[in-house]
């Protein structure tokens, strides 16, 4: 009762400053419409401004794809996509799995170009797309290569996992391992060649991912992705990837087809130093594989750009280092920086380089101390950390000494 009758009260006190109110209010009204046109004004000004400087990109082409993706090789930058991590049958995409296998084989000398494999029955009698081997005959791994890679070859596939591995449910157990190694959280192999089977399955995404690996760790061995035919047995089978013939630029990389996969390509093509990769899946024919392909790289060479801003191991700054038997420590990247961006904004780019405060000793080589932000029009385009190009040991007791009564200072 009593809270209430304060309430009322205070209510009152309130309602006694009612006269001096309705004397304020309507100059107060007055005052604020007059600088209504002004806030308006700025309001505009202001949207127009940001409209002027907002980067307009068309959207990306309509592709009749169940899945695509198109991103730069260099910066990773995905420039369009669509249901890229569905989960897909891959056709004859899975070769590149199988010769990324056998290219790493041979990096860890295991195996030589020249070493002979002898056909097995299973090989020989594996069926769709064939190199024509023959059964017990010996053929040399890069003469196999070259089946699978240009001519597309199910019995030379078999023959190159029997002859790695064993047999071929080893052999897919290998890719499922580089699989998981390369982040390929969304693909599963049980074969070598891509024959449908329930779990094999892989997505748009995965396929640029493994495709990225191939031509940045086997440059040697991705030339033959190139070549547009090749002859075994007297027999010449063209490169089954038509972009070859029409775009120069057109480098590789591999076709695919079957009832369940439809018609499935990867594509990847370089101009001007910049280079793209596009993977098209479940598309209606031969023709349409190869036109939706060429429709996402032209699209992405017309709008984006490529460039190498930093080179890793090149010091970007010098860190003042304390307690240490050095007083300044390199920084700089690990890997070379990339960014891409929509074409003739190079100039706008914005770098940024954060350092962390009293970095004290010992340092390893590579510790991370901070980051290199660059970003356009107020978007962060690449974030990389910043480490240290060397290590740095801890200093004398004198020096570790007068280093702290610095910092007492700072």
């Amino acid at each position: 009762r009593d809270r209430a009758k304060y309430s009322h009260q205070c209510y009152n006190k309130l309602d006694l400053h009612e006269p001096l109110r309705s004397k304020i209010m309507p100059s107060f009204i007055r005052y604020s419409l007059h600088l209504l046109p002004v806030l308006l004004l700025t309001i505009m000004s202001a949207t127009i401004a940001n409209a002027a400087n907002k980067i307009l990109i068309p959207a990306a082409p309509s592709v009749a794809a169940k899945s695509f993706i198109l991103l730069d090789f260099n910066s990773g930058k995905v420039l369009a996509e669509k249901n890229a991590d569905v989960r897909l049958s891959p056709a004859s995409l899975t070769k590149i799995m199988t010769v990324y296998v056998v290219f790493r084989e041979l990096q860890n000398g295991h195996l030589t170009l020249d070493e002979k494999v002898t056909i097995s029955k299973k090989a020989w009698q594996t069926g769709g797309s064939r190199m024509f081997v023959e059964v017990n005959k010996q053929v040399a791994i890069e003469d196999l290569l070259q089946g699978v890679i240009i001519q597309s070859g199910n019995d030379a596939s078999v023959a190159l996992a029997e002859h790695v591995a064993g047999d071929e449910a080893t052999f897919s157990a290998m890719m499922n391992q580089h699989a998981e190694r390369l982040g390929m959280l969304d693909s599963h192999f049980e074969n070598s060649m891509g024959l449908p089977k329930k779990n094999h399955y892989t997505t748009a995404r995965d396929l640029a991912k493994l495709t990225t690996a191939v031509i940045s760790e086997f440059p040697e061995y991705y030339r033959w992705d190139s070549q547009k035919e090749f002859t075994y047995n007297n027999i010449t089978q063209p490169n089954r990837n038509k972009l070859l013939w029409r775009d120069k630029s057109v480098d590789g990389v591999k076709t695919g087809y079957t009832e369940k996969a439809g018609y499935c390509m990867i594509a990847s093509a370089i101009r001007e130093e910049m280079r793209l990769i596009s993977v098209v899946m479940g598309t209606a024919s031969a023709n349409a594989r190869a036109n939706e392909s060429q429709s996402l790289l032209n699209y992405g060479f017309r709008f984006f750009e490529t460039h190498k801003l930093y080179a890793g191991n090149d010091a970007l700054n010098e860190a003042r280092i304390w307690k240490g038997d050095s007083k300044k420590l390199p920084l700089g990247l690990v890997d070379d920086l990339f960014v891409t961006i929509p074409r003739r904004h190079y100039n706008d780019l914005k770098a940024e380089v954060n350092i962390n405060k009293k970095i004290i000793a010992p340092v390893k080589k590579g510790e991370n101390l901070g980051s290199v932000n660059v970003s356009l029009a107020g978007d962060v385009v690449a974030n990389m950390p910043l480490v240290a190009l060397k290590t740095v040991s801890k200093g004398g007791f004198v020096d570790r000494l007068y280093d702290e009564a610095m910092l007492m200072m700072e």
